[in-house]
């Protein structure tokens, strides 16, 4: 299903404020050589990114799911003076492509890239997350989420992506698995007096997540 009509998408990105040459850079190589360049955030999807982070000024940030290292490189974008994300891969091609990229960037130093299994490696992050964005395996959300908000500040940002899943949400008998673990996330946000959350139809769907 096609979610977001195309020539809308285009025109989006045209108003939206330009990507850097590394962005461009990274968004050029993914969308053209990668096997799996239907996961890649995209322009207007990182420009949000940006923006967001540049807003609430966050001093700790967590990226569940680098992949080719777009993403964090528009959310460090807003990191306070001394500020860090970090960013957990489980793929060490793509983190090792990542890792070039940070190289080249201006907050290379803001960046800290750990290649694992995430379910590991968050316990031993000894931090308070400002932000957390979520796109990692989606059968994994509801995990990670629950790992993650006991370390959230409050008022603190929770970004889930990929919440509509190719509109497969939208059947009336939603079938496979990933489809079934994103609606099963939805209704755990829906459903949790902990967090209000808006689900926003920004390319494959975006749940802001607020810690109360």
């Amino acid at each position: 299903m096609e979610l977001v009509n195309s020539i809308a998408e285009e025109y989006a990105a045209t108003y939206s404020f330009e990507e850097d040459e590394l962005l461009q850079a990274i968004n050029l190589y993914t969308t053209s050589t990668h096997e799996h360049a239907h996961m890649f955030s995209g322009h207007v999807q990182g420009s949000f990114l940006t923006l967001l982070s540049g807003l609430l000024q966050p001093e700790k940030i967590l990226e569940i799911g680098t992949f080719t290292g777009y993403s964090a490189l528009c959310l460090a974008k807003g990191l306070k003076t001394g500020g860090l994300l970090h960013t957990i891969e489980l793929r060490e091609e793509d983190a090792a492509i990542a890792k070039s990229y940070f190289e080249q960037s201006v907050n290379k130093d803001k960046i800290k890239l750990h290649v694992g299994n995430a379910n590991q490696i968050i316990p031993t992050l000894n931090e308070q997350w400002d932000m957390v964005f979520i796109d990692a395996n989606k059968t994994g959300y509801i995990d990670y989420y629950e790992l993650i908000l006991p370390s959230v500040k409050q008022n603190g940002i929770i970004i889930a992506d990929n919440v509509l899943f190719h509109g497969q949400v939208l059947d009336k008998n939603i079938s496979g698995k990933n489809a079934k673990a994103i609606q099963a996330f939805n209704e755990h946000i829906k459903n949790d007096t902990r967090v209000r959350q808006v689900l926003l139809t920004v390319r494959d769907g975006l749940m802001l997540i607020q810690k109360l």
